[in-house]
């Protein structure tokens, strides 16, 4: 039951990555790929229908995180508050762009809710690669499982290089979506920017995985993770071929192969920790922070009935939305 709990988590935060990684990509890319007014609304009409739908994962995965394992929730939040903070600040502002710019007809205010939308996209990108980075190189807890170290900590080499890592990732992952969704100068401009994206996020993705097996001082608890990152780079190399030859479709499918191949690394990684402690002593594991038998299968039960609605109301609502969205 433990492990079916963390799978699911997994699941929820996987879906989170593929759906809303495109839209913060595009967010991050808009001004490098969109120049007009014109063109950076039609950068975010192509995201309009999926944005506020995609982060439902983020939030499912939260409350799941707080039903199957309370006590890494808790510890959770006692090292990241000040981060979380900021994400929701962050994803606020998101919306508040998305929303408003369309009903103010200035273009001042254009331009300004575009700066909001690419910088918060941005800063989400970086700061997820942050958390996820920590997590995989262990936090300070104390023997009751709580964070003692500083903001400053969480902000160490390691982590940085992971969070400019995901920017990268996410941008090639939105352009590739933007060169499937819209026509005109952004999707030529991303296409023209795809092969340098994909070099910059091969370069860093070995870096990243060397740097891993530095911090993890070569131990992963899975040995099927060694040969895991050939298949993050067959997916680079697949999306570059996909590229080239003007397969947009399969270029995108690649570049959601690449981040599931990613984070399937993390998960592995982890296992079967949830909350790794650095360098060592108390960490929390998946049998651990997990409540009661009877009150997982509980949690279990309705996590499951929830992703089986999801997923069924984004398979009913989506094909409605995009018959009505041209772009």
């Amino acid at each position: 039951m433990n492990v079916l709990a963390f799978a699911l988590i997994g699941f929820m935060l996987t879906a989170y990555v593929l759906l809303d990684g495109f839209d913060l990509g595009i967010g991050a890319l808009t001004p490098f790929v969109a120049r007009t007014d014109a063109e950076r609304a039609a950068s975010m009409q192509a995201i309009g229908p999926f944005w506020n739908g995609n982060e439902v994962w983020l939030i499912a995965a939260g409350g799941s995180l707080f039903a199957l394992f309370p006590e890494a929730y808790a510890s959770s939040f006692s090292g990241f508050y000040l981060p979380f903070m900021v994400v929701l600040w962050l994803l606020m502002f998101r919306g508040i762009a998305m929303e408003l710019r369309s009903h103010l007809a200035s273009e001042l205010w254009h331009t300004f809710f575009d700066a909001a939308f690419a910088l918060a996209s941005g800063l989400l990108a970086l700061i997820f690669g942050v958390a996820i980075a920590n997590l995989v190189r262990g936090l300070p807890l104390d023997a009751h499982g709580y964070f003692h170290g500083t903001f400053a900590f969480l902000l160490n080499p390691y982590a940085l290089l992971v969070g400019v890592f995901t920017v990268v990732a996410l941008a090639q992952h939105g352009a590739t979506f933007l060169v499937v969704r819209v026509d005109g100068p952004p999707a030529v401009r991303a296409m023209r920017a795809l092969p340098m994206l994909i070099a910059t996020s091969g370069v860093l993705f070995v870096l990243v995985t060397a740097a891993t097996y530095y911090v993890r001082s070569g131990v992963f608890g899975l040995s099927w993770l060694y040969a895991m990152p050939l298949l993050s780079l067959g997916a680079l190399v697949a999306m570059l071929i996909f590229v080239r030859s003007k397969n947009t479709r399969a270029a995108f499918f690649a570049s959601s192969a690449f981040l599931l191949t990613l984070m399937i690394e993390a998960a592995g990684t982890l296992f079967p920790n949830l909350l790794p402690s650095y360098p060592s002593g108390h960490g929390l594991s998946i049998y651990q922070a997990a409540p009661s038998h009877t009150a997982l299968i509980s949690a279990l039960i309705i996590t499951i009935v929830g992703i089986i609605a999801v997923i069924v109301y984004g398979s009913i609502v989506l094909p409605k939305m995009l018959q009505r969205i041209r772009l």
